[in-house]
């Protein structure tokens, strides 16, 4: 279990409630303010002190773009979808890009709703929030692996991806920029002569990218049912709150020791994720054409994507625990896209040791194989702790009614509702 974060990374207005459960801040009409690394790191480099406002309308036409891409048919919104809390549009367990929109990535596209929070990565995180004695270990960043360390880093990674939008290095991104319907819009932002540096050019593009994904209306507006039921403006049904009480229980879903449900200690609204990585020993998914190798295997932390730390084996398989905000909009979970609907993960969690040969192959002398999608040395690593704390023939921690009561809880976090 790791503790609550709250990081403050880049200036960002956070809601927060007084003892009465009121907001204080309306994230309606909060304002985001420029990462904090524009006044001491890029502002120097120009000659111009470009506004958030502007960056932020710029970093969302930038968004919506598909000329930016090698193929000139997607754009960062294609797998993060406005309409979908900035998540994939449909039930492909990875997307097709590419320079030809023919190649298929390795991971599920996550949502870019509510990570204005997330701490850059660390191996050693140790809370300040709670008992700061504690080391809960990999914590943080961007990605499943969490090898960016920001959002603004993170924008890079499929802007060059091979198998995201195919550009081959960030001159190639540049160009397209200085061609772009909007490139006056780029020039009134950062200066006239911002294409005259194409290094330049680039990291303030990824600027723009970041400085958007910072607007709390589109990006984390704290508008769900559970938002407002914080609030005391609305009342969980009776299905809901036992879902809640079932998500909590330490004995039962065991979901809020790394889904953080609860009003943090400073009083900001809960993000439902420590921000930790984990192993849980998701199956393999066939789907994906890497995984035709019987030989690849995706090990998040250590390895293919991320190789800073390729030789920390005790990482290998851990991956990302994302926020559960609007996680009931979404139709494939975990990193590999392995699961389809919310009931087959609810039950995945709770059947995973009781009854494997449900959820992994058997090998050919009969035994199930479990923990599929991680080579054997690495087993150790899966996490064992409530609700994975049991053996076969073990009654499951919850009953079918009591997942269908969870599911119900967890739409409450869906955004857009109104009271």
């Amino acid at each position: 279990m790791k503790p609550a974060v709250i990081a403050f990374l880049s200036g960002v207005a956070v809601l927060l409630l007084n003892g009465c459960g009121q907001q204080h801040a309306d994230a309606e009409t909060a304002k985001p303010a420029a990462p904090a690394y524009v006044g001491a790191t890029y502002a120097p480099t120009l000659k111009k002190q470009p506004s958030v406002a502007a960056m932020t309308a710029l970093g969302r036409t930038m968004f919506s773009d598909p000329s930016l891409s090698a193929s000139g048919k997607m754009s960062c919104a294609t797998c993060h979808s406005p309409d979908h809390a900035f998540g994939p549009p449909n039930n492909l367990a990875v997307q097709l890009g590419g320079k030809e929109m023919k190649t298929l990535g390795t991971r599920a596209v996550p949502s870019l709703r509510y990570i204005q929070n997330v701490p850059a990565f660390t191996e050693h995180f140790f809370d300040d929030d709670g008992d700061d004695s504690i080391d809960a270990g990999p914590t943080g960043g961007h990605n499943w692996d969490g090898r960016a360390p920001s959002t603004h880093d993170q924008a890079r990674i499929p802007l060059l991806s091979a198998h995201e939008m195919g550009n081959a290095n960030a001159a190639e991104v540049v160009e397209k920029l200085k061609k772009a319907s909007y490139a006056a819009q780029f020039r009134a932002t950062f200066g006239e002569d911002i294409f005259d540096n194409q290094e330049q050019a680039f990291k303030w593009a990824l600027m723009a990218l970041e400085v958007f994904q910072e607007s709390p209306t589109e990006f984390y507006p704290y508008n769900s049912k559970y938002d407002a039921f914080l609030r005391q403006q609305v009342q969980l049904s009776k299905q809901e709150l036992n879902g809640l009480r079932l998500f909590n229980d330490a004995s039962k879903g065991n979901c809020a020791s790394c889904h953080i449900s609860a009003i943090t200690a400073s009083g900001a609204f809960p993000q439902f994720t420590d921000y930790g990585l984990i192993a849980i020993g998701v199956p393999r998914n066939k789907n994906i054409p890497a995984n035709a190798d019987p030989k690849y295997y995706d090990m998040g932390l250590c390895g293919p994507d991320r190789t800073d730390l390729k030789d920390k084996t005790e990482y290998c398989g851990m991956f990302k625990t994302p926020s559960l905000r609007n996680v009931a909009t979404r139709q494939v979970f975990f990193h590999n896209g392995a699961f389809s609907s919310l009931e087959q993960v609810m039950k995945f969690y709770v059947q995973r040791d009781t009854q494997p040969e449900k959820w992994y192959p058997r090998g050919k002398d009969g035994k199930v194989r479990k923990y599929d999608d991680l080579p054997e040395g690495y087993h150790g690593n899966v996490n064992v702790e409530a609700p994975f704390d049991r053996k076969p023939g073990d009654k499951p921690a919850l009953t079918d009614n009591e997942i269908k009561d969870v599911i119900a809880f967890l739409k409450t976090l869906n955004d857009g509702y109104r009271p």
